[in-house]
């Protein structure tokens, strides 16, 4: 008799463009995850129902859903009653790994416990350097000389999670945080599908 393991599914949150959903998207098809790796994309979901991420993920035959945040802006506690609900919509998928995927919200301590070791981001700094916001002029003001991204576990400390994969470029000496941050988006789209699918071998 053939046992069939169970299929890991995989959620990503994203809150604009989705280039970097593309890009895992992208290599889960090139790569043959589902064949390969027994694992698949279950659900794109959006905080913003205008995300043009939202378009490109269901033109790829993407399942799409939106939890619209300020939905719940009339609530005693408006972060959490969002979390809350954003956290039934991913479980209804029954998801072996969350992505955050340019997803522009900060979650709740509560939601990160929920999703345990099972909940990545991309960060672009080389973490621990620059965590949080406006990380790249950040990094120009300081006269760094690299800068890059950072593939993390996320936990309750924010930008702190244990780094999985990092990738470096180096700092211009005419570079705007624009132009800095169209090179370090070039390095997410690569370290990002690649930090995924090590994760999910590692998971069985």
């Amino acid at each position: 008799m053939v046992i069939m393991a169970c299929m890991k599914t995989i959620v990503i949150l994203i809150s604009g463009g989705g280039s970097n959903m593309l890009a895992i998207a992208r290599a889960a098809l090139l790569h043959e995850w589902e064949e390969k790796l027994n694992a698949r994309i279950a659900a794109v979901i959006s905080n913003r129902p205008d995300a043009r991420g939202l378009t490109l993920a269901a033109d790829m035959g993407l399942t799409t859903q939106v939890v619209d945040h300020t939905a719940f802006a009339d609530r005693a506690d408006p972060r959490t009653a969002f979390d809350d609900v954003l956290r039934q919509t991913i479980d209804s998928y029954e998801p072996s790994l969350v992505v955050l995927a340019g997803f522009m919200r900060i979650l709740t301590p509560g939601f990160v416990v929920h999703y345990e070791g099972r909940l990545l981001n991309i960060h672009p700094s080389l973490l621990p350097a620059f965590p949080g916001l406006h990380t790249h002029q950040r990094a120009i003001d300081a006269g760094c000389r690299f800068a890059g991204a950072t593939v993390h576990q996320v936990t309750t400390e924010l930008d702190h999670g244990p780094i999985l994969a990092q990738a470096v470029v180096p700092v211009l000496a005419d570079d705007t945080a624009d132009t800095l941050a169209a090179r370090v988006l070039t390095q997410e789209h690569v370290i990002y599908p690649q930090a995924i699918e090590a994760f999910l071998k590692a998971i069985g």
